[in-house]
């Protein structure tokens, strides 16, 4: 692939592929895609999900359990200032995000197993 440019793009399949910014969905990203689906939904886009077990029925509450189950299909663009950028499937930053928190979460119930002992 290579954008308009003359500048390489990059499509990141796997998160050791990532080599601009963090390896995780920054709180901005978030915030964005977060924004643009709602949106999305607020103009009549179908929802992804199955709202009906969803209380309230907002479009940023049904967004946002969008993002945290992992069904939009959005590509991150993470770019440099020569231009150069890469494209990061959402799913890859959720899902690492997913598997460092079940991690902190097995250390802390570690942690605070051997404290109450």
């Amino acid at each position: 692939m290579s954008s308009e440019k003359g500048v390489p793009v990059r499509l990141v399949r796997d998160v050791s592929e990532i080599v601009i910014g963090p390896p995780r969905l920054t709180k901005y990203e978030k915030a964005r895609v977060v924004a643009a689906r709602a949106m999305q939904l607020t103009m009549g886009a179908p929802p992804l999900i199955d709202v009906s077990k969803l209380n309230p029925k907002d479009s940023v509450i049904i967004a946002e359990h969008e993002l945290n189950i992992g069904v939009l299909p959005i590509l991150i663009k993470r770019e440099l200032p020569n231009g150069e950028y890469q494209l990061i499937p959402l799913r890859i930053l959720t899902d690492f995000e997913k598997r460092r928190r079940s991690r902190v979460d097995k250390v802390m119930v570690d942690i605070f197993c051997e404290i109450s002992k």
